[in-house]
């Protein structure tokens, strides 16, 4: 499965990403709205190579993790993903993790926008979801720039490595996404 935007691919991870993940996902700024602390690369390894075997959305709790890379830069700059929560429901999760060096260029948003297409278009969702820890005030903006709208605020839903943990609960609606008139400007490969 290859998806792409105007300035990104959306690719399969291969075992050949490690270098590229742990480049990112052992920054703390990275880890630091994760439940997971900053990651050495034997942790990276073992992350990719579950990434890797997540590359189809074929039944109910299956995720799709997706590289996000550069048209013009084969490095990996971020990863985004969609869970199959519920088939009867049709109900999907999105989730997304960038590079620091990448942020603020517009990148999650056109990477998130395209994961949620392909929810709603190709997989014929109803509903998709985001979460983020409610410290998280960047990954809220992204959600809301998706044009999500927040449902709920959980108080003490985790205890994590800042004490208990809040989260804000997001979600778009098919009707919702028509309404956007979200342009369908990238197709699967």
């Amino acid at each position: 499965m290859l998806l792409s935007t105007a300035r990104l691919l959306l690719r399969p991870f291969t075992h050949d990403d490690v270098d590229d993940v742990w480049a990112y996902q052992r920054l703390p700024e990275v880890a630091r709205h994760m439940r997971w602390e900053p990651r050495d690369r034997h942790q990276v390894r073992d992350a990719v190579e579950r990434l890797v075997r997540e590359n189809e959305l074929a039944e109910e709790g299956d995720c799709l993790s997706l590289a996000v890379v550069l048209r013009d830069n084969a490095a990996v700059v971020g990863q985004v993903e969609l869970v199959w929560r519920s088939k009867e429901n049709r109900q999907g999760e999105i989730g997304y993790i960038f590079s620091p060096a990448h942020q603020g260029k517009g990148l999650a948003t056109e990477a998130a926008r395209e994961v949620l297409r392909f929810g709603f278009e190709e997989m014929g969702l109803y509903r998709v979801f985001g979460r983020c820890s409610a410290r998280n005030t960047s990954s809220a903006a992204l959600l809301e720039r998706l044009g999500m709208r927040r449902e709920a605020h959980f108080i003490g839903t985790a205890l994590d490595k800042d004490g208990w943990r809040e989260e804000f609960v997001y979600a778009m609606l098919r009707h919702e996404w028509r309404a956007r008139g979200a342009p369908a400007v990238a197709r699967r490969t």
